[in-house]
């Protein structure tokens, strides 16, 4: 859940998450020695006395710098492609769930289920419950088992929308006539909230998500309930 001056991420809830985090950390960290390298050499420029006029080319000055960003690429591309790698796969997943972009709501499909399917509406500030957020709360949410693989598949019914869930490191685009897939898989219970990502018209700030993640008996217990 997101803070006032909040910099940095969410705090991770999934696998993917804690990846992520940790690549952005790595890729910070090279950033900010190279910048800093940079206003070094800048700030000696500019003030030193010391001209050299006569040289006209240094082999040893060109080779580094043509090596050295290579190596820092390789770096920075090897974790990226392990973690593209990771979001990708998934092995056997216990639940699946279509979600479809509508203008301006979402709607959900348990497929592993005859008959649970419901819409998913934002709740207006005037109805709000104590304790509940405004523009992040719905009235149907999508109860889901936590540390089990669980596939969602996304798409839209009409225009361009985008289903993102920050904490769980989430975001795939839902476009009409394609099934986009992502994996989703939580390390703990709780309410994670999310909105969609894309322009999609006058409403789009007012299309939120809200996922439960549960244990699997309530999740059972919920299920059986909604059908």
């Amino acid at each position: 859940m997101p803070h006032p001056a909040q910099l940095g991420f969410q705090d991770a809830t999934s696998p993917i998450m804690e990846e992520l985090t940790y690549f952005h950390d790595h890729t910070l960290m090279i950033v900010f020695l190279i910048s800093t390298l940079v206003l070094y050499i800048i700030v000696l420029m500019l003030t030193t006395k010391l001209t050299h006029t006569s040289t006209m080319d240094a082999q040893e000055v060109e080779t580094i710098w043509t090596i050295l960003p290579a190596i820092i690429l390789v770096l920075i591309a090897l974790p990226s492609l392990r973690i593209l790698y990771m979001m990708d796969e998934i092995y056997n997943p216990h639940l699946t769930v279509k979600a479809m972009g509508h203008q301006w709501y979402w709607s959900y499909e348990y497929t592993d289920y005859e008959d649970l399917s419901f819409d998913s509406y934002m709740v207006p500030t005037k109805d709000l419950a104590p304790g509940q957020l405004r523009l992040l709360e719905v009235d149907n949410r999508v109860v889901l088992p936590m540390e089990l693989p669980i596939r969602m598949l996304i798409s839209s019914e009409d225009v361009l929308h985008a289903w993102a869930v920050p904490s769980l490191g989430l975001k795939a685009d839902a476009v009409p006539g394609r099934l986009n897939q992502v994996t989703l898989t939580s390390t703990r219970p709780g309410l994670y909230y999310g909105q969609c990502s894309e322009i999609c018209g006058s409403n789009h700030s007012f299309m939120p998500i809200t996922l439960e993640l549960s244990t699997l008996k309530y999740f059972e217990k919920w299920s059986h309930a909604m059908q």
